[in-house]
């Protein structure tokens, strides 16, 4: 008797949850103009970054090397730019200016590679200046 007793009340809190489940389902992108905008706007991001990836496969040695960095770094950049369009605050300002700074670091870096000896070392240098310079920057805002 215990047994069918613990049957039907496992039954039943199944089916209670399972009832649960349907009524309470979260809206999909569909329902929700902002969400559909917001992913298209990811889509359009992801897309493009592939066609400039697939524009630097035509490119040989370091301006392959170049044009990689200035597609990753353009993709960060409008995620961050999205982000903070969807939802403003410092936090993702910061998180703009962030993903600017490295974007910009990271393709002065790669085109240093081009360079030799202390030409290079001056560029590498350089670049390296300009960064923590946007990372004072940005660490102002903070402020």
């Amino acid at each position: 008797m215990k047994k069918l007793l613990l049957m039907c009340a496992a039954a039943s809190c199944l089916t209670a949850f399972q009832v649960h489940a349907q009524v309470t389902t979260t809206p999909s992108a569909a329902t929700d103009p902002a969400m559909a905008e917001f992913k298209a706007a990811r889509d359009k991001i992801a897309a493009d970054y592939k066609s400039a990836k697939a524009a630097c496969d035509a490119m040989k040695d370091n301006a392959k090397d170049v044009c990689m960095e200035e597609a990753k770094g353009k993709e960060k950049i409008a995620k961050a730019e999205l982000d903070q369009k969807q939802k403003p605050s410092d936090s993702n300002a910061r998180k703009v200016a962030e993903a600017k700074v490295e974007a910009r670091y990271e393709v002065a870096k790669e085109k240093c590679d081009d360079q030799k000896g202390d030409a290079k070392d001056a560029c590498v240098k350089q670049a390296k200046a300009e960064e923590a310079k946007g990372k004072a920057d940005i660490k102002a805002m903070k402020k």
